[in-house]
């Protein structure tokens, strides 16, 4: 062996070496590396995972919230309840809070969504991604097209959710994990923000008003139980916790559902409070209305005041009257007729 070929196979070891060391250390490979989907997640997250009483095989769930800007991963623990693992900071998104409906709007979706293997895409010209799965069952029920809607690196949107590089090499990791773990698919939830009484009051005038009511019904279920709700649609409407395990029909009329006391209790007290805040909202938006009219009319009556008194002063004088103080020379006075 040369010694040109020897300092290059030392050159290529060593730089081995330190991308295997950024992995292992929590760093991630750079996006030319054809096997960044295969890198393994970092000594401070398996130990994470250990503390809160889980690992990376366990089953795991997903939540967003648009207007948070949040994604959160939660993990199944050793109690079979879900825990908040991590919270990344989402990069951007496209469009406004609410739904995606068609091709081309530039919106990202919301909803329930089921992830499987064959939506995640290792080798995605934004470092990795996965489709959220839109249009889903719901979507084409009512008509909403897309396509390629995903969640992915690059820090930038187009109808999808934009992580970091190192966010979503992260995510991705755990979703990989998770599904060698045993687990067929991972729920992804989808919210415009927090489904709070306050936050569903603020958007009280959205036409999108409904449709938050009832993927709240989810939202809630997740709340109260940790653990992801089983979802389906019928009547053009997602449905929770449905009796029985055939699909429905998505036109078709939906099943009677029996609420436990938890879930009744938390709607009839969130319905409450939203009708408080939306009744709140309305108070302020009249108050700041008779403000801002009283500060309107204040405005005008110091015009026309001001105006009044450029008046006394000139202001509005006759163009043919010279001015009491023009800066001009005075008239002369005409001479006084003698009498004869």
């Amino acid at each position: 062996m040369t010694v040109t070929l020897l300092r290059k196979f030392c050159s290529v070891v060593i730089l081995l070496w330190v991308a295997f060391g950024l992995v292992a250390c929590g760093g991630f490979l750079p996006k030319t590396s054809d096997n960044r989907h295969n890198q393994p997640l970092s000594s401070a997250i398996q130990s994470g995972l250990r503390s809160m009483g889980s690992g990376p095989g366990e089953a795991m769930v997903i939540r967003i919230f648009k207007q948070e800007q949040a994604l959160e991963v939660w993990k199944r623990t050793s109690a079979g309840t879900f825990k908040l693992f991590k919270t990344y900071e989402i990069c951007t998104y496209s469009g406004d809070l609410g739904p995606k409906f068609k091709e081309g709007d530039r919106q990202s979706p919301e909803g329930f969504y089921t992830i499987s293997p064959g939506l995640m895409n290792p080798k995605s010209a934004y470092y990795l991604a996965f489709n959220t799965g839109f249009p889903n069952k719901f979507d084409r029920a009512n008509g909403r097209s897309g396509s390629n809607l995903m969640v992915h690196g690059d820090c930038k949107s187009v109808g999808c959710y934009a992580m970091t590089d190192a966010g979503i090499a992260e995510i991705f990791g755990l979703a990989r994990e998770t599904f060698k773990g045993g687990n067929p698919s991972f729920q992804l939830q989808i919210f415009p923000f927090r489904m709070t009484a306050a936050n569903m009051a603020k958007q009280s005038a959205s036409p999108h008003l409904a449709f938050w009511k009832n993927i709240k019904e989810g939202y809630d279920l997740f709340e109260l139980n940790k653990a992801p709700p089983t979802w389906d649609v019928c009547n053009l409407q997602y449905i929770f916790n449905a009796p029985g395990g055939g699909a429905l029909n998505p036109l078709g009329p939906c099943p009677v559902v029996t609420k436990d006391a938890s879930l009744t209790a938390k709607q009839q007290a969130d319905e409450a409070a939203f009708v408080s805040a939306v009744e709140s909202e309305a108070q302020k938006a009249a108050r700041l209305a008779a403000e801002e009219a009283a500060l309107k009319a204040r405005g005008q009556a110091v015009n026309g005041f001001l105006n009044n008194i450029g008046g006394v002063f000139g202001g509005n004088a006759d163009a043919n009257v010279p001015p009491v103080m023009s800066g001009q020379p005075a008239p002369q006075p005409m001479p006084t007729p003698q009498r004869p």
